[in-house]
């Protein structure tokens, strides 16, 4: 493991690095001058020269920068940059972040106040006076990994209770419970969601509680996240002697004789929940990988092909991955998050059929 130190030696050199890369640019790392108590101790001082232009960057290191991190961080950064102009020349001042990762939202954020930053993986932003330089680049791999995990296999169940429950507030062991997941599992994504500022919390210990106050910006995360994932895999099968409006029905029919779960999902969910199309070509759905599911796909007579399907299944391994489906007239459909998501992950109208149903029946 790295320590802090050599992290945030290794973090300086690189920012050095990027800016002496930059046309015109003359950048110095200084010894540092102390300003005040240890809250307001800066970890490093650049002079820049940029084009004839100068300024002092009072920088501080951290590992990870989340929304939650900034606002503490800006009136750090801001307490240096007046008692800088308090002791010091005139040159201006610029209050700066580095860190190894700093996520979307707290960049953002930093932009909005004009405070400049450096991640590892090559963003900057640099707001000095006459001077300004914005580099973007993609988020560092250890924040996406980070990122990336909190939106698959259990984690996923725990996002997946709290957008159910977004109106309320509640406690681990309840949320873990709704999402049939561990109370640590439970606690940890419910500390990352803290993280993005997506849930608020109240109280102290066992008693403590949260409530999810960004239910969009939650859901618009998961959506980015699937993007980037691999699309789950399907069996296409084609049902003798049924349509698509019927079928619906009739494989509802079958699975509750063969006792198999399951829930209806994509275009043919969507339109139970908010109408859309005026005509659905093929029925998707989930369905729990069991002696049960083979049973109702044989009394279905579905057969296995390439090309002409009109029952699309796909196959889940946990109960967990039928979390908060709804009956509707004796047919389970998945939640709406679940059929929202699924759609933004296909192809055709799919995507407007989603927006639609998030319009009339998600609300957020």
């Amino acid at each position: 493991m790295i320590s802090s130190d050599v992290m945030e030696e290794r973090l300086v050199d690189g920012f050095l690095e990027v800016l002496r890369e930059l046309p015109e640019v003359q950048a110095e790392l200084c010894e540092i001058e102390r300003l005040g108590g240890p809250d307001q101790e800066h970890d490093a001082q650049v002079d820049l020269r940029v084009g004839g232009k100068a300024a002092t960057l009072l920088i501080q290191v951290k590992k990870e920068v989340y929304p939650r991190d900034v606002r503490q961080l800006l009136w750090q950064l801001q307490e240096l940059v007046r008692k800088w102009f308090e002791d010091a020349e005139a040159r201006e001042a610029v209050p700066f972040l580095i860190a190894q990762s700093i996520s979307p939202g707290a960049k953002e954020f930093l932009r909005e106040e004009r405070v400049g930053y450096y991640d590892s993986g090559g963003s900057l932003f640099l707001p000095a006076g006459n001077i300004y330089v914005y580099v973007d680049k993609p988020t560092p791999k250890s924040l996406s990994r980070s990122i990336r995990s909190m939106f698959s296999s259990r984690r996923a169940q725990v996002l997946h209770a709290v957008l159910m429950r977004n109106r309320d507030w509640f406690g681990v062991k309840e949320i873990a419970n709704q999402a049939r997941v561990s109370p640590a599992t439970a606690s940890q994504v419910l500390t990352e969601l803290e993280k993005f500022e997506w849930v608020v919390s109240r109280g102290q210990g066992p008693g403590k509680e949260r409530h999810l106050q960004q239910p969009s910006a939650l859901l618009d995360a998961w959506v980015n996240q699937l993007a980037m994932m691999r699309p789950v895999s399907m069996r296409r099968y084609f049902v003798p002697s049924a349509r698509a409006e019927g079928l619906v029905e009739q494989f509802a029919e079958a699975c509750a004789e063969s006792k198999a779960e399951y829930a209806i999902t994509h275009e043919a969910a969507g339109q139970w929940y908010a109408p859309f199309l005026s005509t659905v070509s093929q029925v998707r759905c989930r369905l729990l990988a069991s002696p049960a599911a083979d049973r109702t796909l044989g009394a279905l007579d579905a057969r296995v092909v390439d090309q002409g399907a009109n029952l699309a299944v796909i196959e889940v391994k946990s109960p967990g991955e039928l979390l908060f489906r709804e009956s509707v007239n004796g047919v389970w459909l998945a939640s709406t998050v679940q059929v929202y998501l699924d759609l933004m992950r296909s192809e055709g109208r799919s995507r407007e059929m989603a927006e639609h149903l998030r319009s009339e029946r998600i609300g957020f």
